[in-house]
């Protein structure tokens, strides 16, 4: 009985947690269904009829694919150039035990983004680079590239130095050693990162409010259209956050096995 009890109990809370997560993105799943009136009607209703005309308004009156497509195209390349540079850095700091780069990297990472946005406005703007994918994918970097590096460390600090000595006696170089040895078994670890640096990528205002204007607006700057100065879309709204959301949890959903992996990795060691 206590038994049952106990795992009663274990379901309860973990349906808890999981309402209290879940509610507000299936709340705004609900309302980007609904007309403006259905939306403001209170008590609100849970059976009406769905409509798409929000999603139809997001598309056909916002530009949102070109938003969509600035995200996609400015996350995966300061993504892209994150690993470029964090993967040797993170090898690096493993192999080498120069853990004092590795805190610089993480101050830089816990320094407020505001306190880069001047400086970098600043710069750009003399190189004549504001509303360019260049100038985004380097402001992005500031947030992606600390997180590549910490997550790899000890991902590297777990694979065996065995490993490594084994292709020097066979000739290769540490350079070689790291892109045909380390590189191809440290999947997970490669996974987790990327994805943690699209994510943040993805989620920044901060940078592409101050950095771009209708050329590479990215979409959390995109959904203040839907905002006006007498009234709020919260259908458009609504949609648009949807759409945002969509391709992140799905990303999370195909990956998370590696996540997970890449998350633990070296946090046992022996």
């Amino acid at each position: 009985m206590s038994k049952t009890l106990s795992n009663l109990i274990f379901y309860v809370l973990v349906f808890l947690i999981l309402f209290f997560f879940l509610a507000p993105f299936l709340w705004m799943v609900l309302n980007s269904l609904k007309t403006p009136l259905q939306i403001a009607k209170m008590p609100p209703d849970f059976i009406f009829t769905p409509t798409l005309a929000n999603y139809e308004n997001v598309f056909s009156s916002q530009n949102f694919g070109r938003y969509l497509l600035n995200s996609i195209i400015i996350g995966a390349g300061s993504t892209f150039f994150g690993l470029v540079l964090g993967l040797p850095a993170a090898y690096g700091i493993a192999r080498y035990k120069q853990y004092g780069i590795a805190t610089a990297i993480l101050i830089a990472r816990i320094v407020p983004g505001i306190t880069f946005l001047i400086p970098l406005f600043i710069l750009f703007r003399q190189l004549q680079m504001i509303d360019t994918y260049q100038s985004l994918i380097l402001a992005h970097m500031l947030v992606g590239l600390p997180f590549i590096v910490w997550v790899m460390v000890p991902f590297f600090e777990s694979i065996p130095h065995e490993l490594e000595e084994a292709a020097r006696v066979d000739g290769a170089s540490i350079f070689q050693a790291f892109l045909q040895i380390i590189l191809p078994i440290s999947g997970p670890g490669i996974v987790t990162g990327s994805i943690l640096a699209f994510v943040f990528s993805w989620n920044n205002f901060m940078f592409s409010v101050q950095l771009a204007t209708s050329n590479t607006k990215t979409v959390p700057v995109a959904i203040y259209n839907f905002i006006g100065y007498a009234q709020i879309d919260w259908g458009g709204l609504m949609a648009a956050a949807v759409i945002i959301t969509f391709p992140v949890l799905l990303l999370a959903l195909v990956t998370q096995r590696y996540v997970i992996r890449g998350l633990t990795a070296g946090a046992v060691k022996g």
